[in-house]
């Protein structure tokens, strides 16, 4: 087979460790090989792919771009590595013609004696050279294990502990302030460029008194802990001030509690039988699903208000958090005043004061067991009945709200560790620091803190030499709890630039939520990551065995990423093991924790410990790497599974998720597996294939998704669930509205995506067949 090939390395000193578009091109189109022999080969018709779909790419690079099916080869180790072993292999710089086939014996006799000069000569120079220097270390893979062995030693629990407890000291400072001196603790751990990013963004703050609820019937006024209205209990009226909703409609609504559990399409569809809804009060309980997608169905409904509680059967035995008031947001990203861009300076400002017609009041399930009439003595101790209305007599109550909007600074902190080989490629670290005073508890702490000791830990290793390939962007967000405010904005600035350049984003939002369990979260890609990483740093006392990696929705500042720009996603938390089915989505709720929360939970900071490790391991990864480890064939698989077990049975869905699989194996075997050979990491082709990679995931953004669902669909909603969001959402509004045009916008939605990742993942195929191959 003949096979000939440019050397990537033969570029002029100096030259950019990765090429543009232009170079790869002229390049790439100097790679060729004999395609005639390979497809004579026996066993090459074990993979053949059905082509009986084919599709028309005009965008590509190549203007000859074949479509064919493509066949691997029977090799195991790819196409790609066979041929780097063929003994055809010929340099295209190796030879040249001679400019005359006639010479005279002189001629002749000439160029042999300084042939033999030149070689007798260059023999006593060789000989003495090789005595004085040492011969120059063979080409080898760098041992990148031991390197992030040596940096996550030093990520130790007592650092972590003392980073804590230092930033405990910032009590009763805004949001800048705090930022300020993140940003000055982290440049003295070294991190060269480090930013404080302002935004002047729109938020919903509590007024200058609590809000109330009345019950009509006694004239009993109730703040929302469940505390009289006469109490005058400074602590007590202070945590009452912040237990609302931000960006709930504001004024009194005087009207009849309707309990509507959780308020899913089967308990909407029950009390709609029975009772007309129409600017009534929801008693609603916070979990099962998104907040924001039960108030939509509650407005659709007619509802005027919502009472909104934790009902504590659904809450760990440990968790006592039954007088408590909570806040909430419902904002679904970003600044409400600048939708969908970034909140500078010239920017149109729109009037969106409320981003509900619904007034919506969190109160504590002390509050709700008054509304419901059930007292402490009726309760067993042994076991937990979920709270409910009782079916006879009808409450009437007065709800008062009145929170205000203003424009405030939110200050986001990014800190750049560039990296050596493809700087323009990011793996972003992402936490966030304290928001609203006295709410979230002190978890902002426990992320900072994490981020922050692998801060440390990574630059004694740079301070030494070292640098990663890949730049890695930390961030300290600000507004996370007015619904990942700082996170949106800074992603919408800079939204061009992180489209082209993020690879991956990494959460530490709320990593220590509990102790019983770890609880990772992964995108598809890298699920087989995150379970390898924890096999590397995971011990028995800090409970990692048995936990298992999932594709769920997840809460914080990972979500611009995820649903607008299709990166990979992970995180790595602690968690309490859950009491109930009902218990998903409970974090949406921010209760006020005291401030040794924290460290009941992990008083030796070894949990601390472990996720700033995991976290650390998966970040080297990414940014070391050669090739991105991402996993093309695991996202398949999801999209199959997906499609499992669901109420909806659809050829078309089922074939084009056949297709995307056979077609990811293939990449993965051929691509994938022989690029991981150190012998065959040309640049040219490591950088097609990791464009290739960094893009996996876009495909699977749909362009519209019902409020507090994910557009990218290959998260699930939880746990419980292993279809498609968005199609589980449109059986439901079937059933609601008797209608099954939002079924089949879904699933022409679903179908899209998985045709449009089916077509990405061949078209990566082919541009390595012909482009690569120089294809005659």
């Amino acid at each position: 087979m003949a096979y000939h090939k440019v050397n990537a390395d033969q570029r002029a000193q100096g030259h950019s460790p990765y090429l543009d578009n232009d170079e790869l091109q002229a390049t790439a189109l100097e790679l060729e090989w004999d395609m005639e022999k390979e497809l004579e080969e026996p066993g090459f018709d074990h993979f053949r792919l059905d082509g009986a779909v084919q599709h028309h790419l005009g965008n590509l690079q190549s203007p000859d771009l074949d479509l064919e099916p493509i066949q691997p080869s029977s090799s195991p180790k790819g196409r790609f590595q066979r041929l780097q072993e063929d003994p055809d292999y010929i340099s295209h710089y190796t030879r040249q013609a001679p400019k005359s086939n006639r010479c005279s014996f002189f001629q002749i006799l000439k160029v042999f004696c300084t042939a033999l000069i030149l070689f007798i000569f260059g023999i006593v120079i060789g000989y003495y050279a090789h005595k004085k220097c040492p011969s120059p270390p063979t080409s080898q893979e760098p041992n990148n294990l031991h390197i992030y062995h040596e940096i996550l030693e030093e990520v130790k629990a007592e650092n972590i502990q003392q980073i804590y407890r230092d930033l405990l000291q910032f009590h009763r400072e805004d949001d800048v302030d705090i930022a300020m001196k993140i940003l000055v603790q982290w440049s003295s751990q070294g991190l060269e460029d480090v930013r404080l990013v302002n935004y002047s963004v729109l938020l919903d703050l509590p007024g200058s008194s609590s809000n109330m609820v009345t019950l009509k019937s006694s004239g009993e006024c109730f703040y929302p802990s469940g505390q009289l209205c006469n109490r005058e209990t400074k602590m007590l009226h202070s945590q009452d001030l912040y237990s609302y909703a931000a960006y709930s409609a504001k004024g009194t609504l005087e009207a009849e509690l309707v309990d509507v559990q959780y308020g899913t399409v089967e308990d909407l569809i029950r009390i709609q039988a029975i009772t007309n809804v129409t600017k009534k009060i929801a008693l609603l309980k916070l979990g099962q699903s998104p907040l924001l997608y039960k108030l939509s169905l509650l407005e659709d409904a007619g509802f005027g208000g919502v009472l909104l509680y934790v009902d504590p059967c659904d809450l760990p035995k440990t968790t006592d958090l039954a007088d408590k008031g909570f806040m909430v947001s419902l904002n679904s990203g970003g600044d409400p005043s600048t939708p969908g861009y970034a909140s500078i300076d010239g920017s149109y400002r729109q009037n969106r004061l409320n981003l509900t017609t619904l007034l919506v009041q969190p109160i504590s399930a002390v509050l709700a067991k008054k509304l419901t009439s059930l007292s402490e003595d009726t309760v067993p101790k042994d076991r937990c009945i979920p709270l409910q209305l009782p079916a006879t007599g009808k409450k009437k109550i007065s709800l008062n709200i009145q929170s205000f909007t203003t424009y405030k600074t939110i200050s986001n902190v990014i800190g750049y560790l560039k990296g050596t080989v493809f700087p323009d490629r990011y793996v972003i670290i992402g936490s966030h620091h304290r928001g609203l005073d006295t709410y979230g508890g002190q978890e902002w702490a426990s992320s900072t803190a994490i981020i922050t000791a692998f801060i440390q830990a990574l630059m004694l290793k740079v301070k030494r030499g070292w640098r990663p390939d890949r730049t890695i962007v930390f961030c300290s967000w600000g507004g996370t709890s007015f619904g990942n405010i700082g996170s949106y904005e800074w992603a919408e600035d800079l939204k061009r630039v992180l489209q082209r350049n993020v690879v991956a984003y990494i959460s530490l939002h709320n990593p220590v939520r509990g102790n019983s369990t770890l609880h990772p979260v992964a995108s598809p890609s890298l699920q087989q990551l995150a379970a390898e990483s924890q096999s590397f740093n995971c011990m028995e006392k800090t409970k990692c065995s048995g936990s298992n990696v999932s594709s769920v929705q997840m809460q914080g500042d990972s979500d611009y990423f995820i649903n607008h720009l299709g990166v990979p996603a992970m995180q790595f938390s602690y968690e309490d093991i859950k009491t109930s089915e009902n218990s998903g989505f409970l974090s949406e709720a921010l209760f006020p924790v005291h401030s040794t929360k924290t460290e009941e939970l992990d008083p030796t900071f070894s949990l601390h410990e472990t996720i700033a490790k995991l976290t650390g391991q998966v970040a080297l990864h990414i940014a070391n790497e050669p090739v991105l480890p991402f996993n093309a064939l695991d996202i398949a698989l999801e999209v199959q599974n997906s499609l499992k077990g669901g109420e909806l049975d659809v050829p078309q869905l089922l074939a084009a998720a056949s297709r995307l699989r056979d077609t990811s194996e293939l990449f993965q075997s051929d691509e994938m597996r022989p690029a991981n050979d150190p012998k065959e990491r040309a640049p040219i082709r490591v950088r097609m294939l990791n464009d290739v990679l960094q893009s996996l995931e876009k495909s699977f953004l749909v362009h519209r998704a019902p409020p507090g669902l994910y557009r990218n669909i290959l998260y699930r909603l939880d746990e419980r669930t292993s279809q498609f969001s968005v199609l589980l959402e449109a059986l439901e509004h079937c059933k609601l509205h008797q209608s099954n045009e939002t079924i089949q916008a879904a699933l022409s939605e679903v179908l899209n995506s998985i045709n449009s990742a089916q077509v990405y993942f061949k078209a990566g195929l082919d541009v390595f067949e012909t482009t690569l191959a120089g294809k005659k």
